[in-house]
């Protein structure tokens, strides 16, 4: 179930990377939401395979999904405050991109760890 949850959190990823894109083709200065954008179509595809490498039993569980889950926490603080600051200007709140950034780096240094790990 877990891994399901996963692979949607990547459609959801997919699905906003595309709105947030068109969007920020209509605005003015839309260069924060167009990152935001780019960060989570490519993140999209890498929970997607994630979601099938731990259903394919080649990385382990739990170590798959703590990659996954840093990926996506990592996602809603980043993009979420890149986002917000773009439609909204103002922030999701002090530190966020920076502390979803450090979310994403471990979440693919989790990722390359759970590479050795098939438990």
């Amino acid at each position: 179930m877990a891994e399901r949850l996963l692979l949607a959190a990547g459609a959801l990823a997919g699905l906003l990377g595309v709105a947030f894109s068109a969007m920020a083709t209509h605005r003015a200065g839309g260069g924060t939401l167009e990152v935001s954008a780019s960060f989570l179509l490519f993140h999209a595809a890498a929970l997607v395979g994630i979601s099938a490498l731990i259903l394919g039993a080649h990385v382990g569980r739990k170590a798959g999904l703590l990659a996954g889950w840093l990926l996506v926490a990592g996602l809603a603080l980043f993009c979420g405050d890149l986002a917000l600051r773009a439609l909204e200007g103002r922030a999701l709140f002090a530190n966020a991109a920076p502390t979803g950034g450090v979310l994403l780096m471990l979440g693919w240094l989790a990722l390359g760890v759970a590479a050795f790990v098939r438990r």
